[in-house]
């Protein structure tokens, strides 16, 4: 196994994203240096930062130029110093190379080229989440009157419906949906603060400069520093983290639904055994599950604060964790609607389990019911020993409820109580978030 399963030739296929993985890239990330350097030098040249006509002439080289990232590496910990040579060699022209990078520190280029690139990250992922957010709307719709039995730990409760059980799993993901555009607007923010924060070589408005950066690419105006202050970087990190664990808990239900000895859950394109021809495993739920027990443990890595003015060690293991991160998120949101896709509900197993167990899923009701006379209490206690009952001679407990009680008004066995209602409920509020 490679050191990076995400883009390993072998594991990619089932953790990678190619999409997200050329983002990450040296050459990605080299384009990217390079667009917010040429992009500040622009906005220097129109606030006579340095010479307007080598502000253009360095705009317009970065977007015309390559570099090749190797080489670039080395003892200086960034890629900088290097790419800032590299580009003045590649230009030819000192009287306008001299103004590249000028007040700026790496920091400011690495992170806004990191803002960049997740932004377009960010944008994929959303409309992965659109799709599976859509399927997850027409399955609880469809199935609000499916009836299933309710689980709690590990053991059938109550009847509920499998459009209940459907909208649980939607409703987070529409909570991470709805966090998208605040966390774009405070954490896809330009850095732009010189050495150490001052913005002491950057003019006598570096404010106004950050803001035109911030504006001529896209991103966010920050008002400030944020060297150490990463807070746009773990907000991101956590709502990567919060995305794979929405798909954690759909694959775990699903891998629980499709075991062979329940089977209320079909997958169509299941995985197959080496040695078993009968199985169909849940390969994406299981990957599903992987990645939400893999993104906790990066997210909360990046939660150390920085210390100082800047961070060497803080900002490096950002490199480390971030763009994994990403990846984890990026396969569980394109995943998730992949599984939701080719999940099917089998009803009858559905129906059967309701009925198993001799009728027992209906002791709640049954319990009030008996309370309406006795008192709740008294009730329980009723019930247990005819649950006990039911168990020892297999008879339906309704049945022995019935004829233990004759003047209780039996309940309605078919009561789904309030699952339907919130089945439809978060269908209608799933299609109204994603109306245009």
């Amino acid at each position: 196994m490679s050191v990076s399963p995400f883009d390993s030739p072998m594991h990619r296929h089932l953790f990678g994203d190619a999409e997200v993985g050329r983002l990450f890239t040296d050459t990605a990330e080299v384009r990217a240096m390079m667009l917010v350097l040429g992009t500040l030098a622009k906005v220097q040249g129109e606030a006579g930062v340095i010479p307007q006509i080598s502000g253009a002439f360095l705009h317009r080289s970065a977007m015309e130029l390559q570099v090749d990232p190797d080489g670039l590496g080395g003892a200086n910990g960034v890629v900088v110093p290097a790419l800032v040579a590299a580009f003045r060699k590649a230009l030819d022209a000192p009287e306008h190379g001299q103004y590249l990078h000028w007040g700026a520190t790496s920091q400011d280029i690495q992170d806004t080229a990191l803002m960049l690139r997740m932004r377009q990250v960010l944008t994929l992922i959303e409309a992965r989440l659109k799709g599976a957010l859509a399927r997850l709307a027409d399955l609880a719709e469809s199935e609000a009157e499916t009836p299933m039995a309710a689980r709690t730990y590990g053991q059938a409760a109550v009847p509920s419906s499998f459009g209940a059980q459907v909208a649980s799993w939607g409703w987070p993901v529409l909570r991470v949906l709805e966090r998208l555009e605040p966390l774009r607007a405070h954490a896809l923010a330009v850095s732009l603060s010189g050495a150490a924060g001052t913005a002491s070589q950057l003019g006598e408005d570096p404010a106004a400069l950050r803001a035109a950066l911030a504006e001529a690419l896209g991103l966010t105006d920050p008002g400030a520093s944020w060297h150490a202050d990463r807070s746009r970087v773990i907000e991101l990190s956590q709502w990567l983290e919060s995305l794979c664990s929405c798909g954690g808990k759909i694959g775990t239900d699903i891998m629980i639904g499709a075991r062979s000895d329940i089977g209320e859950l079909r997958l169509d394109g299941a995985g197959g055994s080496s040695t078993m021809p009968q199985k169909q495993n849940p390969v994406g739920p299981s990957v599903l599950v992987a990645l939400s027990r893999f993104a906790p443990a990066q997210a909360v890595a990046l939660t150390h604060p920085h210390t100082e003015a800047r961070d060497g060690a803080g900002w490096f293991t950002e490199w480390l964790i971030l763009p994994q991160l990403a990846m984890a998120a990026a396969r569980s949101a394109a995943l998730m609607s992949g599984v939701l896709e080719a999940l099917t509900p089998d009803r009858d197993a559905m129906a059967a389990k309701l009925e198993a167990a001799n009728g027992t899923l209906h002791a709640e009701a049954l319990s009030f019911a008996l309370a309406k006379g006795m008192g709740r209490p008294a009730a329980q206690a009723a019930l247990k020993e005819l649950a006990n009952e039911a168990a020892a001679t297999g008879t339906f407990l309704p049945d022995l409820v019935a004829k233990a009680h004759p003047d209780v008004q039996m309940p309605d066995l078919a009561n789904l109580g309030q699952a339907p209602i919130d089945a439809r409920t978060f269908a209608k509020a799933a299609r109204a978030a994603l109306l245009p």
